[in-house]
């Protein structure tokens, strides 16, 4: 055993691979039987805490439903605000029907996940690279040279507000479907910020005046087949660096949210939008940024579980963490602010913000410590 580890040259297995730009779907596609030791997860990060017993109502994850929360009926609204709220503080997650964005829509954009990924590596390779200050960019796993295990994904990501690409700059199988989510999620985002403003006790427009909703990056994740799913993970337990993020998931399922020291599994609904607050919009966690609710929402930790079946594909939209010349600096909104609740963080760009997590780690732990005014 020493030998073998004494034998292993992580950083190498990893060049290995990444120089491949084949990603984890050319493994697949190999047939390999056994997992490379690079995917192999800590045995803590699988199984460090219990799956919610799915008969307990306190981890029943919820559902909003949407409908009439434009109209005229303002008690309507409210108990759509109250929900809105009690989930945001008290899951950091929830799952929107009848939100708006058409079927055809949220439907053409998983197939636009599975189109991609299954071109030819030679024309994936156009869009392979590490700088993500690039407008389009696909590899397997961000953080791969500085994460623990690799995770079993492969990711494209669009910069797509509010500087879009060219046309040229996207890939053709899925350009105009990409295009079309933005505006429509963007849309959206105008009406979901509107309701998260209420939800804090603010005006409608608060939100949306502090630019949450200027900035979005499209991604598509592609999670093919694993051969021994228990031995890694999707996606490592994490946050997300951004106000709020909205998630399209297929019928496979996979994602799990941390509530009350449970993994609780998200369910698949072929038309919802799963919408989770981000380290920019966060609360309660000392850990993470509550760069503007000041203690109002949460920002919690989740993951995702392979199952050994596939393709499964996601379209997620990150909302305020774009690379963009933005100057302004947030901190918690001053509206929600008292004498006997002040500020607790020092105010920052996004810019130094996301630049701050991934240089400290992707959750931003260390980078928040230097943000924060107190100790509690």
């Amino acid at each position: 055993m020493a030998t073998s580890a004494a034998a292993y040259d992580r950083l190498a297995e990893l060049k290995a691979f990444d120089e491949t730009k084949a990603g984890v779907k050319g493994l697949a596609d190999a047939g390999i039987a056994e997992l490379p030791r690079i995917f192999h997860a800590p045995p803590h990060l699988i199984n460090g805490s219990p799956t919610a017993p799915a008969d307990d109502p306190i981890f029943t994850f919820p559902i909003i439903d949407l409908e009439g929360a434009w109209g005229e009926d303002p008690v309507k609204r409210a108990q759509i605000v109250g929900n809105i709220r009690d989930a945001s503080a008290n899951w950091g997650f929830f799952q929107v029907v009848n939100h708006g964005v058409p079927a055809r829509v949220v439907d053409e954009m998983k197939a636009g996940a599975h189109r991609f990924f299954e071109l030819d590596v030679e024309q994936k390779k156009e869009f392979f690279g590490r700088d993500m200050t690039k407008k389009v960019v696909y590899n397997t796993n961000f953080d791969l040279y500085s994460s623990p295990a690799a995770n079993w994904r492969d990711t494209i990501l669009f910069h797509m507000a509010p500087d879009p690409p060219e046309p040229e700059q996207l890939p053709i199988c899925c350009k105009d479907i990409v295009t079309e989510f933005s505006k429509e999620i963007l849309s959206f985002a105008d009406s979901l910020f509107g309701l998260l403003s209420e939800a804090l006790g603010l005006s409608s427009n608060h939100l949306k005046e502090l630019g949450c909703a200027e900035g979005v990056d499209v991604a598509y994740n592609y999670y093919p087949p694993c051969p021994q799913p228990e031995l890694t993970l999707g996606a490592t337990q994490h946050t997300d660096t951004a106000f709020i993020a909205m998630l399209v998931q297929d019928h496979i399922g996979g994602l799990q949210v941390l509530h009350r020291n449970h993994w609780v599994d998200v369910p698949p609904m072929s038309q919802g939008l799963v919408v989770n607050i981000g380290n920019l919009l966060q609360a309660r966690g000392f850990k993470f940024v509550p760069v503007m609710s000041n203690d109002k929402f949460t920002s919690v930790e989740h993951r995702v579980l392979l199952k050994g079946v596939g393709p499964r594909v996601t379209a997620i939209a990150f909302f305020g963490i774009g690379y963009t010349s933005n100057s302004r600096l947030y901190g918690p909104i001053e509206e929600l602010l008292s004498e006997s609740d002040p500020t607790k963080y020092k105010k920052t760009t996004i810019q130094d913000f996301v630049a701050g997590a991934y240089k400290q780690g992707l959750d931003g732990t260390s980078f928040v410590q230097l943000l924060k005014l107190t100790d509690d």
